[in-house]
């Protein structure tokens, strides 16, 4: 019981901190970005070798098995398509990576290998040459390296462990780029801020927080979404991109109240607000308590030994009390403190939000998870 009130009196604390606390200024670089700055999906196929027996099994992964023929025979082992291979030491795998924008050649990347075929781990393993290529089907990296596995398994005649995926390993700088994206900032004619997050209100803040740091009608809102900027100096826009991603803005944020009904948390965001409405909460509690006894015949006399249950039901009624938000300019504080008169925990706040968004009171999307 102490821990329960404890933890609530602390949520109650952090809500109510949280409600007081105006939006704190954030940089544009850390809710926005710039259109066409941007990763691009890098994907491979190749073979791990050098696995200690637990790679792909042949029969089931006949992919694997092509993959060796093709890959022995341009190294000039011969045909070996009437040969039967049986190694169990080779798996077949996806390997994918992300390009940074503006990578140069000769620059490395990290890359993720992930098992395709049947092998039960890829530690120990090395992955051979495998060209890594791009959405338009051209080859931008070239990756190759021995792996690391961070789980493991082991397995015995009558028991096994596994610990992490060992059929997912990475490679740190396992990719050396050969391609470039060709993408030049000099040929630009305006720069365009992407929100992560649309909103026109913050659009809007962010356009003006531009036009004062670059003069005014250097940049306007698009959209709740896009802000186009336009450079007075086209020859350096490097250092306007790096100018603006300093600036600060106050970012506004819908009203939302996101509820995990699995593990009973809340979040409220600071604009939550109510209208009056009156609650209320209590509930039933059932005991069913059950006993076995046992009847037994007199001595010496024709009858049965039989179970006899008893059952004893009782039902407690918690005590509902009444308590009144009031409506106008509710904040999330006056909520929490509102739910917490009533000596409501997680499970029944959310009910309680739920019947207030029913009731049409709660000014907020409400989202369960």
């Amino acid at each position: 019981m102490f821990g329960t009130k404890f933890a609530r009196a602390v949520l109650a604390a952090a809500l109510s901190i949280w409600a007081v606390t105006a939006p704190a200024d954030v940089r544009i670089k850390d809710i926005a970005s710039f259109e066409g700055v941007r990763e691009n999906q890098l994907v491979g196929y190749g073979l791990v070798v050098g696995l200690n027996g637990t790679g792909d099994s042949l029969r089931n992964s006949p992919f694997t098995e092509k993959s060796i023929e093709g890959m022995l025979e341009r190294l000039g082992v011969g045909n070996l398509s009437n040969d039967n291979i049986r190694t169990e030491n080779t798996a077949a795998v996806m390997v994918t990576a992300m390009l940074p924008p503006f990578a140069r050649r000769g620059a490395t990347i990290d890359v993720v290998v992930s098992s395709l075929g049947d092998a039960s781990s890829l530690r120990g393993g090395t992955l051979i040459v495998t060209p890594l290529s791009g959405a338009d089907g051209e080859v931008y990296a070239v990756a190759q390296g021995p792996i690391a596995v961070a789980g493991y398994a082991a397995q015995g005649a009558n028991a096994s462990i596994v610990e992490g995926v060992p059929t997912v390993a990475r490679i740190e700088n396992g990719a050396t780029v050969e391609n470039e994206v060709g993408f030049e900032l000099s040929q630009m004619e305006t720069i365009r801020i992407s929100l992560r997050d649309p909103d026109f209100t913050t659009a809007m803040r962010v356009a003006d927080a531009v036009n004062k740091s670059l003069g005014n009608g250097s940049a306007r809102a698009l959209d709740p979404t896009t802000i186009e900027v336009r450079s007075s100096d086209k020859s350096d826009l490097v250092g306007a991109m790096a100018q603006i991603e300093r600036l600060t803005v106050a970012p506004d944020t819908p009203a939302k109240v996101v509820i995990d009904a699995r593990s009973g948390t809340i979040v409220m965001g600071g604009n939550v607000r109510i209208a009056q409405v009156a609650v209320s909460q209590g509930g039933l509690t059932v005991t069913v308590k059950e006993e076995i006894e046992v009847s037994q015949p007199e001595p010496i006399s024709i009858g049965e030994t039989v179970v006899v249950p008893q059952t004893e039901v009782t039902v407690t009624e918690a005590q509902a009390n009444f308590t009144i938000l009031d409506g106008g300019d509710v904040s999330l504080q006056r909520l929490v403190d509102g739910l917490n008169a009533i000596g409501v925990g997680a499970t029944e706040t959310i009910s309680i939000l739920q019947a207030i968004k029913a009731a049409g009171a709660l000014h907020a999307d409400l989202e369960i998870i």
